[in-house]
């Protein structure tokens, strides 16, 4: 019987392998993403980020 990855076991890998400088660097990015997800839901930025991604073929609805 052959063994799947789990979740448990990519992390476990990933700590293992990356160094600190990397996961600093995922956790800033992170960090980045949760940022402009919570903040800029400002209207005149959210509908300059949506006419953007229309702008560039990116079909939202």
């Amino acid at each position: 019987m052959t063994t799947t990855e789990t979740v448990h076991d990519r992390i476990g890998t990933a700590r293992n392998e990356l160094t600190t400088a990397q996961l600093l660097a995922v956790f800033a990015l992170a960090a980045a993403l949760l940022f402009t997800l919570l903040f800029l839901q400002e209207p005149l930025a959210h509908d300059s980020m949506h006419n953007f991604r229309h702008a560039a073929g990116v079909v939202c609805h």
